[in-house]
């Protein structure tokens, strides 16, 4: 599997290079964000990671031009720990964000989720979805727990179906809210917490503690179909 690591700090760039070929990765590296297109173009990476602040052109603007072709999961590695930077990197197609100074243990199971994502991308193409006693059919709109049919509201439902359509991967709360409320509500914060907290009273078996839709603080939420422990929130 190719990996691209594009950074403009030496020292980063270095250990990650070490590290994931000790892991079994190809690695391919670039240190500008013109670089990083140009390199993401030649190799076609299976998976990018990349600093926000790199010169030539922001990995904002990296993630743009490499999501109007390709689908590749993103993975920002970067300094900015500000929320409104998370937002707009996840916003413009990244698929998740980890803040420096990173645990390399972090970073490669990040990769791994991203992967295993990927692996399986047809999920949205997969009528059904299962996780714990639970069942999706996206197709039929139906939910069923322990083989008895779950009754969502139509808010709900589409909640559900945009958490579930992107297993592993965080969906910020401005993607949600726009999606199902409009853009004049992208701060109606509120409308989110209320529909994921009746989502989770329904379909986890401890909703104070949920195990598949999680909380990521200040950003969003995120489904873990083979469960992860959380806080609601």
């Amino acid at each position: 599997m190719r990996i691209l690591v594009a950074d403009d700090d030496p020292q980063i760039l270095r250990a990650l290079r070490i590290t994931l070929a000790v892991q079994g990765y190809d690695v391919v590296t670039a240190t500008s964000g013109p670089q990083a297109i140009t390199a993401a173009i030649d190799h076609r990476p299976d998976v990018l990671m990349l600093d926000l602040g790199m010169p030539g052109l922001d990995g904002v603007d990296v993630i743009h031009a490499v999501r109007g072709w390709s689908e590749a999961p993103i993975l920002v590695v970067s300094g900015r720990t500000g929320a409104a930077d998370k937002v707009e990197a996840l916003d413009a197609g990244a698929d998740d964000y980890v803040t420096k100074p990173f645990s390399i243990e972090e970073v490669l199971a990040r990769i791994r989720a991203l992967t295993r994502r990927a692996t399986h991308e047809d999920s949205t193409a997969a009528p059904v979805v299962r996780f714990g006693d639970v069942t999706v059919d996206l197709s039929a709109r139906t939910v069923l727990r322990d083989g008895a049919h779950v009754r969502l509201t139509p808010t709900e439902w589409q909640v559900l179906e945009r958490l579930v359509r992107n297993p592993g991967r965080l969906v910020t709360r401005q993607t949600l809210l726009t999606e199902i409320w409009g853009s004049q509500h992208v701060t109606d914060t509120g409308y989110l917490r209320l529909y994921v907290a009746q989502l989770r009273k329904k379909l986890e078996p401890v909703p104070a503690h949920p195990r598949h839709l999680l909380t990521e603080a200040g950003m969003g939420y995120r489904f873990e179909p083979d469960g992860a422990v959380g806080t609601a929130g």
